[in-house]
């Protein structure tokens, strides 16, 4: 059929038995009607590989129909026999073994049910390593599985496999190269080499270890108490300032670290009151000498207050009130232990009554001891 967009092809399938057969009508099966493709597939009618058929073709050209072209086709003697599905090889010490898988039929069943003098041609050769071709070697198998002898150690050879069958002389292609190497006894400096690689690997290995765990506990150590110090100007405005709002840092021999072993209380001054009486009651001589000491217990903290009544100033007031201190030492204990402790100045006190205004009438004086 010449090549044109406008030729289209027919073709029919029947099996012989039937076109000869004059009792049945003969049944023609369609496998591609009006197709431009110069083949037609006939897997999908499942044919029996060992079975028959008649195939007839014709073109179709402008709706003009040429006549039918026959033929006959039987699978087992025109189908081509496919290459092994699958193609595995191990090593084996310083040999290879070869693992062939059958062929397999559109219904992924193996082609030995169908042929059974089914046989394989191995082709294996040694693999250079500049790329130069090398001779290769042929070995014929009736089994799934074989071990090519005479290979060298530690050397890369590959394998391809190609199926046959001598009763029609059919032969597939050759499965694409499979490679690898063998292997052997290991040199005595390849261990030497290889104990001197794993003890340096494991040494880096605890190198790098040591060194993260120093570079972490050196971080944490910068991060929680740093080398540098503050600066002296900055530490001194922090730390001068205790009763300021601004805070500061607190230094070991701060006030507030600072520890008491005891405690002491004291209880509240007394108060000394004078009492000056006016100016006429001081001019005649006194008769007597009117002094009230008055206290609290010495559970409080209670006033003490002198009365008394002399010449006509306060500094005789001031004289008597000395005096009759001076009577009461020995007989009045409660008193002394009232003053003395708290160490009166009586000059002081003096000058400070002077300083202030007579009054005729009876004045009363505070002085907080």
């Amino acid at each position: 059929i010449p090549p044109s967009t406008n030729v289209f092809s027919c073709s029919r399938i029947l099996r012989r038995y039937q076109l000869k057969s004059k009792k049945k009508k003969t049944n023609w099966i369609t496998a591609c009607n009006q197709t431009s493709h110069r083949s037609c597939d006939l897997t999908r009618f499942n044919l029996h590989y060992l079975g028959i058929f008649v195939l007839q073709v014709r073109a179709t050209v402008d709706g003009q129909h040429s006549e039918w072209a026959q033929t006959e086709f039987c699978p087992d003697k025109e189908a081509a026999l496919g290459p092994p599905s699958n193609v595995t090889l191990a090593p084996a010490g310083s040999d290879l073994d070869v693992v062939v898988t059958d062929p397999l039929t559109s219904n992924n069943t193996s082609m030995r049910e169908h042929v059974p003098n089914l046989y394989y041609h191995v082709q294996y050769w040694e693999r250079q390593a500049d790329g130069q071709a090398s001779p290769h070697k042929q070995l014929r198998i009736n089994t799934t599985m074989v071990t090519l002898p005479g290979l060298k150690a530690w050397t890369w050879y590959c394998v391809s496999v190609q199926s046959r069958d001598d009763f029609y002389s059919k032969t597939s292609d050759f499965t694409v190269p499979h490679c690898m190497q063998t292997e052997g006894s290991i040199p005595w400096w390849n261990i030497f080499l290889y104990f001197l690689g794993s003890l340096l690997f494991f040494f880096l290995i605890v190198l790098g270890t040591i060194y993260g765990l120093f570079r972490c506990c050196k971080t944490m150590k910068d991060v929680l108490k740093p080398s540098d110090q503050m600066p002296s100007h900055l530490k001194k405005y922090l730390c001068s300032s205790p009763g300021s709002d601004i805070p500061r840092l607190l230094t070991p021999d701060s006030e507030s670290e600072l520890l008491c072993e005891g405690v002491t209380i004291c209880p509240l001054p007394a108060v000394l009151e004078i009492h000056i009486p006016p100016a006429e009651e001081l001019a005649a001589p006194p008769s007597g000498l009117d002094v009230r000491h008055s206290r609290q217990d010495s559970s409080s903290s209670g006033d003490s207050g002198v009365y008394s009544s002399g010449g006509g100033s306060s500094s005789s007031a001031l004289k008597h009130l000395s005096a009759v201190r001076h009577n009461h030492m020995g007989s009045d204990d409660s008193f002394k232990g009232l003053l003395d402790p708290e160490r009166v100045n009586l000059r002081e006190m003096t000058a400070h009554v002077k300083s202030q205004p007579e009054v005729a009438d009876e004045g009363v004086v505070d002085v907080c001891v």
